[in-house]
């Protein structure tokens, strides 16, 4: 009886509880869009200053910030369109690895709206891309 009693507890401190999500930092996503006679995301960047020597990727984080949970790594000369900044964090959309998609943001985008598609998006640290055109 003791035992049922300790379980039934247990069962509704949980039942009160709050759970944090499994991404407690939650995925902030990258935005595009917003001019209507612009590009919706108008810089190419390549990935650079990598340390062969160390972990030798650029983490694709869920948000703008180290802490935000990892989504992606991309390699030195990954080529990423730049389509949202803050601060030193840049929102990038990119192409799976291997594949040569057309990523649908070189056309104009009135509304500035979350990118949704083909591709895969998010933050990266500015330090480690450089703006090869646009």
């Amino acid at each position: 009886m003791k035992l049922a009693f300790s379980f039934l507890r247990i069962m509704a401190l949980c039942a009160c509880s709050p759970v944090a999500p499994a991404n407690a930092q939650g995925l902030e996503p990258v935005e595009v869009g917003g001019e209507a006679e612009l590009d919706a995301c108008a810089s190419l960047g390549q990935v650079v200053r990598l340390d062969p020597k160390g972990d030798n990727f650029l983490a694709v984080r869920a948000g703008p910030g180290s802490k935000h949970g990892e989504r992606d790594r991309l390699g030195a000369g990954t080529l990423v369109t730049i389509c949202d900044e803050r601060g030193a964090w840049l929102g990038v959309v990119y192409p799976a690895p291997g594949a040569k998609a057309d990523c649908g943001v070189s056309s104009p985008q009135p509304e500035r709206t979350p990118y949704r598609g083909p591709c895969r998006s998010g933050w990266v640290h500015g330090r480690f891309v450089d703006v090869v055109a646009g």
